[in-house]
């Protein structure tokens, strides 16, 4: 029997992905069942995680299933990855190894693996879930690396359920850049990319220069979808012209990919674009039903220094700055209040069987 791994929400069809949502609605209201009863998932985590770990862990539980919870490094043994190596460095184990094994143990294998943002050429191969994927025997799921698909589909699901429709066509959609004093991982920012224009909206990159635009293969992928789905996509650097219209606006940084390695020489660049900022002045161009998604290195940092410039006013004042608390969290960009039933939006990992 063929393995179906879940690396990228690009391997899988609409139809599937639609099949996912719809149960991920059905336990999103009734959480506790049996449907993995008796299966073991290992979750390894090369990276820290607090929402992808806690709903993991939850979602197995809360289904029948048991989580073992590994970080390589840390309470496991670190892993090797290059082939033909000669195991007499700090590695113990070899990933060709690990994976058969633990498959041997368990039902389903979930990996989290950032970059080293050292060489980007390098990191968008993924080598690291691409390699449990290929030696392990049971399904590999993907808890971030440099793509983040489990979001993608919390994410569309929280839109769905808040526009009140699983159509999403005709909706402008901003995935905007935001400053933070350090470059982060593109995965994130990889992952709406591609599942805003997979489900037809109207996406707009907006990024403060040329150098922030995504990977090429990204960028490929959301073109490739619009042709499919319907839909547009727009590379910008303006924000008001981005802003103005918009239904939904996601706010995330992430850092140049031509300065991977080279972070000092990034910074100036950086720094010089502080203000690029999800604000008040920025909202107020939207359309009035507005949809904000934040992650939560954006939240801090619009928040910070909003609250920097207008503390006072912003805390007297009912409309204007919002303020959110998780990663997939939506807030009405004319009221202060989280948006109803916005705190528990993520989806099921895929059925193991």
């Amino acid at each position: 029997m063929t393995i179906r791994h879940f690396l990228s929400t690009q391997d899988w069809s609409r139809v599937e992905l639609n099949a996912l949502l719809k149960q991920a609605a059905t336990f999103k209201h009734s959480k506790v069942g049996t449907q993995l009863a008796g299966k073991s998932i290992a979750l390894l985590f090369f990276n820290p995680s607090m929402r992808t770990r806690t709903s993991f862990e939850l979602g197995a539980f809360q289904l029948g299933g048991h989580a073992v919870v590994l970080q390589p490094g840390k309470d496991a043994w670190p892993i090797e990855f290059d082939v033909g190596t000669v195991m007499d460095g700090e590695a113990e184990e070899h990933v060709a190894e690990v994976a058969r094994v633990l498959s041997r143990y368990v039902d389903l294998i979930g990996v989290r693996a950032f970059p080293r943002f050292q060489d980007w050429a390098v990191d968008r191969e993924d080598r690291v879930i691409r390699a449990f994927a290929k030696y392990a025997t049971v399904p590999v799921i993907n808890m971030e690396t440099i793509t983040h698909p489990m979001q993608e589909l919390a994410h569309i699901l929280a839109l769905q359920q808040h526009f009140g429709t699983p159509d999403l066509h005709g909706k402008k959609y901003v995935l905007t850049w935001t400053y933070h004093p350090k470059p982060l991982n593109t995965a994130v920012a990889n992952s709406a990319l591609q599942i805003a224009t997979r489900f037809g909206m109207d996406v707009t990159l907006l990024c403060p220069a040329p150098e922030y635009v995504l990977d090429a293969r990204y960028m490929d992928f959301a073109r490739r979808n619009v042709a499919e789905n319907g839909g547009s996509l727009t590379v910008s650097h303006d924000p008001q012209n981005a802003y103005r219209g918009a239904n939904v606006i996601y706010a995330k940084s992430w850092g140049a990919l031509p300065y991977f390695g080279r972070w000092a020489d990034e910074k100036p660049i950086r720094d010089a674009h502080k203000h690029f900022i999800v604000d008040e002045a920025k909202m107020a161009l939207t359309d009035s039903s507005t949809k904000t998604l934040w992650t939560e290195s954006a939240r801090m940092r619009s928040t910070e220094s909003t609250r920097k410039r207008s503390s006072a006013a912003r805390a007297s004042s009912g409309g204007g700055t919002v303020s959110v608390s998780t990663t997939c969290s939506i807030t009405d960009s004319r009221s202060r209040s989280t948006a109803p039933g916005s705190a528990n939006c993520a989806p099921p990992s895929p059925s193991t069987k």
